[in-house]
């Protein structure tokens, strides 16, 4: 069975990147494909301010994303790039974490002006841990995503195609 690692790179418990997540995770659920969730957020701060290579929510984090065969990696845009909780947790991947995985970057943003932070940001990092087959990806403008009661979303129509032909092209590989 394929097993797909998803690292949450957001500090907000309610964020829209939410909405992107749920249809990821229900879009995986239909297909079978088991997922394990690592939200940075919940690893403790001073795990990760720290670099306590050694700290049990380090060490189960990095397990579940060693134990994928594909990753998907999730992050809002903030100040033009991905955000620092998720630069923290992925300066604690052993270096070559991210080899023989295909990898898929879903990002939320403010405007399209910040579109080329998946290929400026995020992927050369994700190279330097070894990734190779780096998915495009999908870049979703906030307002795509609409905030409903109870921490749930709904996403544009378009949105959904474009991060079902994304998720598809992911568990093909």
């Amino acid at each position: 069975m394929t097993n797909v690692a998803i690292i949450i790179g957001t500090p907000s418990e309610h964020s829209r990147l939410n909405g992107i997540l749920s249809f990821a995770l229900n879009f995986l659920e239909e297909k079978n494909v088991n997922t394990e969730i690592v939200n940075v957020r919940d690893i403790p701060a001073e795990d990760l301010i720290y670099a306590k290579f050694d700290s049990p929510a380090i060490i189960e984090a990095n397990k579940k994303v060693e134990n994928a065969d594909l990753v998907i990696v999730l992050t809002p845009v903030y100040k033009a790039a991905y955000t620092g909780v998720l630069k923290t947790y992925l300066d604690l991947l052993p270096q070559k974490a991210l080899v023989n995985k295909t990898i898929l970057p879903l990002v939320i943003g403010g405007t399209f002006g910040h579109l080329l932070v998946i290929d400026y940001a995020i992927k050369p990092v994700l190279n330097s841990l070894g990734a190779t087959n780096i998915l495009n990806g999908a870049y979703v403008i906030d307002q795509q995503v609409e905030r409903l009661e109870n921490n749930e979303f709904s996403l544009d129509k378009e949105v959904e195609e474009r991060l079902e032909k994304q998720l598809t092209l992911l568990i093909s590989k």
